[in-house]
């Protein structure tokens, strides 16, 4: 049996986090040399080009793209593996690696995190909050938290609770365009919208009842902590999760409309990349932000089966 080159697959998967041939050989401390000389003898084992190469750039091919996360899995798995023998022995420590959204991620990841590290003084986070949507094979991340209906995906996981949205206007538009009692009356108001949660709003109701609603209005945000102000100043109708409105909604700033309706039934998960071995100080923090968030969504009073407006945010 041919063993597969795994000192090759690794430098090819450094390659590809740091970007070029000289930022992976810094990293693992050898020769720009031995970094292309390994790629290349990877590149003849498997008959084909991973990047292109030009003097100014280096970008992956279509076959380099398809195996680098295979190759960043190896790695992981690798690393992983002599990090358990190693934490078996001894407190863990070191870096993880953790994105999350950032209206959620500044309320509770934040918070949650630097209790952590009180109690874990050998462990460092990188955390990353965005709305935007990374991957997290790529990037290198060890733990994502997301908002989302599940697409089928290789990545690993956890469902730690379902996430609760309103649909919500200030009390001077709904006086000044009226209440809407049907998700249908929103193509006659000032939707505002939250780009990273593409495409119409969708609404179910009694009785099997099922609407789809193109919303459109004067602004769109990647963010929505970004619609409140406008939302505050009567300029439309938002939809946004509970934690982003809770306070808006008890201070009166803001009104529920169309309470009687709900959304795609959304929950926040805790992901990882795939491969079955993964470092203590990853599966520390993991079970750590597992109790927590468990926790922070049951204390959010929730019906499962009236299945309530949920939105990604």
């Amino acid at each position: 049996m041919r063993l597969p080159d795994l000192e090759a697959w690794a430098i090819f998967a450094s390659v590809v986090e740091h970007r070029s041939f000289s930022g992976a050989a810094e990293a693992i401390g050898v020769s720009k040399a031995t970094v292309s000389k390994a790629v290349s003898r990877l590149e003849q084992r498997l008959g084909q080009s991973l990047f292109h190469r030009t003097s100014r750039r280096l970008s992956l091919t279509e076959g380099g793209r398809m195996l680098a996360e295979h190759a960043q899995r190896l790695l992981a798995d690798a690393l992983a593996a002599e990090e358990a023998a190693h934490d078996s022995a001894t407190e863990p420590a070191g870096l993880v690696r953790v994105t999350a959204p950032m209206t959620l991620g500044l309320l509770a990841v934040a918070p949650a995190v630097a209790e952590f590290l009180v109690e874990n003084p050998g462990i460092q986070v990188d955390l990353n909050l965005t709305d935007v949507k990374v991957d997290i094979v790529a990037e290198g991340i060890d733990i994502a938290l997301r908002i989302a209906d599940l697409p089928d995906s290789s990545l690993r996981a956890r469902r730690l609770g379902p996430i609760r949205a309103h649909v919500v206007a200030a009390p001077a538009y709904l006086a000044r365009a009226g209440t809407p009692t049907h998700p249908g009356q929103l193509g006659d108001h000032a939707c505002l919208g939250y780009t990273n949660a593409s495409g119409p709003w969708r609404f179910y109701g009694a009785g099997g009842a099922e609407v789809t609603v193109r919303a459109e209005g004067p602004l769109r945000a990647n963010s929505g902590d970004a619609l409140l102000p406008a939302l505050r100043a009567g300029l439309g109708v938002g939809m946004l999760p509970d934690f982003i409105v809770d306070e808006e909604i008890a201070s009166g700033a803001l009104v529920p409309i169309l309470t009687d309706w709900w959304g795609p039934a959304l929950a926040l998960h805790l992901m990882t990349p795939p491969g079955a071995l993964r470092p203590a100080r990853v599966e520390r923090l993991i079970e750590f932000l597992t109790n927590r968030f468990r926790t922070v969504c049951a204390e959010r009073p929730m019906i499962e089966a009236t299945r309530p407006l949920a939105v990604a945010g």
